[in-house]
């Protein structure tokens, strides 16, 4: 089963897309309880998370929501959103306690909060030459959606650190080469990959399904670590001085002339 995220003119992880998802989110979890109940497997093993724009995964969080927050004084707003953001990837990390196995389905610019929520799943597929990495450096802010405790799940603490106070963006290509993402795919070619993934998986289960389960038992993770983290992110964004807000402007007309918005 398959999520499209589609939040055109402004893709990035607005309110409404977050809802949309936890909904799609409870969905899911009603179909397989109802199997369940009956005693037959659900009719899907597989959750991928997608993008329906062309060439843009996702440019992150929703900068102009977080100015009018910000600049609103309206921390309990920011604070609701930034806690559904936590309960719907860490259900997507915790495969919603079904069994499932998730997938992030990179064809286009991942960015923050957009590479936070493909950390969040079991497998990473990304096309060659796609832009991933943490740019909030740039207007004084870090990536607060879980980017430290995901990432650092699939390379060294030390590394994750780099990448956040740098702010570099890199290629998928590199990020495959440091063990970021799983599978690399050539340009257009990601569905290709999906499919031949799902292929492989099926013939290797036990194997594949052994392997995510030690993962998670070495390096578990906790909502409540979450929430800790996205507290503080919240914190600091209210605390951001004048020229960070100014920042943050200029990127968000930046994001809107990329996407042909006047």
């Amino acid at each position: 089963m398959q999520f499209n995220m589609n939040t055109y003119p402004h893709p990035s992880f607005t309110p409404a897309l977050m809802r949309d998802f936890r909904s799609f989110q409870k969905s899911v979890v009603e179909v397989c309880e109802a199997h369940k109940a009956e005693g037959v497997r659900p009719p899907f093993g597989f959750l991928v998370m997608a993008s329906a724009i062309p060439g843009i995964h996702s440019l992150g969080g929703d900068l102009g929501f977080f100015l009018a927050c910000i600049r609103g004084g309206q921390r309990d707003v920011l604070e609701e959103y930034a806690l559904l953001c936590i309960d719907v990837l860490y259900d997507n990390y915790a495969n919603l306690n079904q069994d499932l196995r998730t997938i992030s389905l990179i064809e286009g610019d991942a960015l923050g909060a957009a590479f936070e929520a493909a950390l969040s799943c079991d497998v990473i597929i990304a096309e060659k030459g796609v832009k991933i990495g943490f740019p909030e450096v740039v207007f004084n802010m870090f990536p607060g959606m879980g980017a430290y405790s995901f990432l650092s799940r699939r390379i060294a603490p030390a590394q994750v650190e780099r990448m956040i106070n740098t702010g570099r963006i890199y290629t998928a290509d590199e990020l495959y080469e440091l063990g970021v993402i799983d599978i690399l795919a050539e340009p257009g070619e990601a569905k290709v990959a999906l499919r031949q993934f799902v292929r492989k998986h099926s013939r290797s289960a036990m194997t594949r399904n052994a392997v995510l389960a030690m993962r998670d038992e070495v390096f578990p993770l906790t909502h409540d670590e979450l929430k800790r983290i996205v507290l503080l992110w919240v914190d600091s964004a209210m605390a951001l001085p004048e020229r960070d807000l100014k920042m943050m402007e200029r990127l968000v007309k930046a994001q809107a002339k990329k996407m042909g918005v006047g």
